[in-house]
C-alpha cells in the first residue's frame, strides 16, 4: 500500500548508490531506551533507511544482544556511520572496517571539528571524501550549509550531501533555509537535511524547501514518547515533500477572495479600502499632493 500511494501521489523513490528507498525519511538507532524502543521506533516511522554507528554496534554474541540483531536487514537499508571521527583517517579506517563487518558500500561520512559544536571540520571531510570514493564507497556527506563546499564534495564523487540544519541535537530546526535552498540549486546529487530538528513541523518545512530527505535521531529518541513522535516524524517528510511538488500558493500582503466575485447580489456595497498612516492610495500611487 504504502508504495502505491507513493506512486499514486506521482512522487518517484529516493535512490542512494544501490539502495533505493520509498521514505525520505532516514532515522538514527542511537539514545533509545532500549533495542525493543529501538525496533518499535523504525517500524512506526516506516524508515527504509537507519544509520548505524560501527564503534557502538556490539558485534560478540557472548556479549549480550546487539542492535544489528533488531534491524530487518531485508527490509531496511543499514547506512553505517563514521560517528565520533574527529579526522580523515580514523573515518576512513572506521568506514573500512563496516564495509568489512556489514558487507556494504554505503557510508554516512562524518568527521568532526570539535566536541562542544559537533559541526563538521571542512576541510577533513573533503579529503576522506575523496579517499572513500577512490576506494570504492558510495559516500553520503555530513557537512555544513556551506554551498560552496557542497559544490566541492560533489565535485569529489559524494553520492548525496548532507547539511546540518543545526547543531546535532539542538532541535533548533532550520537555521539558514536560503542556505539549504542554494545548496539544493547548486548540486545535482540528493540533498539531505542531516542533524538539528526538533520536531514534525521542522521536518514539514525542510521537506517543503525541496531536499530529497531529512535524517533524524535525537528528535524521535528524546521526545518525551518517542513511539509517538516516530508517526509524527512519519507523517510530516510525507506531507512536506507532498506540499513541494505541488507548489505552494506565492505569498500576498493583501487577501484574495476564494470564492468568484461573478453573480453578486445586485446592489452590494464594496466597503472602500482602509486608509490608516501610511497607507498608499490605490488611484495614483505615485502622486504627490501639490502645495
Amino acid at each position: 500500500m504504502k508504495n502505491e500511494t507513493a506512486t499514486e501521489a506521482g512522487d518517484e523513490p529516493l535512490v542512494l548508490g544501490e539502495a533505493t528507498l520509498r521514505s525520505r525519511l532516514l532515522v538514527g538507532t542511537g539514545k533509545y531506551a532500549d533495542f525493543e524502543e529501538t525496533a518499535r521506533a523504525i517500524e512506526l516511522s516506516e524508515t527504509d533507511c537507519v544509520t548505524v554507528a560501527v564503534r557502538r554496534v556490539n558485534l560478540d554474541p557472548s556479549k549480550g544482544p546487539s542492535l544489528l540483531d533488531v534491524i530487518d536487514r531485508e527490509r531496511i537499508t543499514i547506512l553505517p556511520n563514521t560517528a565520533g571521527c574527529f579526522d580523515a583517517q580514523s573515518a576512513v579506517r572506521t568506514a573500512r572496517l563496516s564495509r568489512e563487518i556489514l558487507g556494504t558500500p554505503l557510508v554516512k561520512l562524518e568527521v568532526l571539528g570539535d566536541t562542544k559544536t559537533l559541526l563538521p571540520e571542512p576541510v577533513a571531510t573533503l579529503e576522506a571524501t575523496r579517499e572513500l570514493v577512490a576506494d570504492g564507497f558510495t559516500v553520503l556527506v555530513y557537512c555544513s550549509d556551506d554551498a560552496r563546499l557542497a559544490v566541492a564534495l560533489q565535485e569529489a564523487g559524494a553520492t548525496a550531501v548532507m547539511p546540518a540544519g543545526s547543531p546535532i541535537g539542538s532541535g533548533q530546526g532550520v537555521l539558514n533555509p536560503n542556505a539549504i535552498r542554494i545548496i539544493r540549486e547548486l548540486v545535482d546529487v540528493p540533498v539531505i537535511v542531516d542533524a538539528g530538528v526538533g520536531t514534525a513541523s521542522d521536518v514539514a518545512f525542510a521537506m517543503e524547501l525541496g531536499v530529497d530527505g531529512v535524517l533524524l535521531n535525537t528528535a524521535i529518541a528524546n521526545a518525551r514518547e518517542p513511539l509517538r513522535m516516530a508517526v509524527a516524524m512519519r507523517d510530516a517528510c510525507r506531507a512536506g515533500r507532498q506540499a513541494f511538488l505541488a507548489g505552494r500558493i506565492p505569498r500576498r500582503l493583501y487577501a484574495t477572495a476564494s470564492s468568484p466575485t461573478e453573480g453578486m447580489v445586485a446592489g452590494t456595497v464594496q466597503p472602500s479600502p482602509p486608509r490608516g498612516k501610511g497607507a498608499v492610495s490605490a488611484r495614483s500611487p505615485e502622486k504627490s499632493t501639490q502645495a
